[in-house]
């Protein structure tokens, strides 16, 4: 404990800018790994994705024009059949006065205080 008797205020100083200057730092050095982490990663989804393009022309060139024509056919007859269900778009509320039930009551859940003699 004799050793730290004699540090002086600019002792002190020093070792609590170095604190900060190195904190700092570090921070600014986790940023640029993070940063470079994504880098690294969006590449490898961009890689995985243009060899997903690659194998999804493959696919497209599998299905024929009669089956896309079809599909297409399927979907607007689909979409025109629930045209005519037409709703009158009013919302409507109604209050309902619920009958008294204690399962939805908390005083029930409530413990008893006991009587004191």
């Amino acid at each position: 404990m004799d050793k730290f008797a004699n540090v002086g205020w600019p002792e002190m100083l020093l070792m609590a800018l170095i604190g900060f200057v190195l904190v700092f730092v570090v921070l600014v050095l986790l940023i640029y790994i993070m940063k470079a982490m994504g880098w690294v990663f969006t590449r490898q989804k961009k890689a995985a994705k243009v060899a997903e393009k690659g194998a999804a022309a493959d696919v497209h060139d599998a299905i024929s024009d009669q089956e896309i024509a079809a599909a297409i056919i399927t979907a607007l007859k689909l979409y025109k059949s629930n045209l005519h269900d037409r709703e009158s778009e009013m919302l409507t509320i109604n209050r309902i006065t619920r009958a008294y039930s204690p399962w939805n009551s908390k005083i029930h859940g409530l413990t008893q205080v006991p009587e004191r003699k």
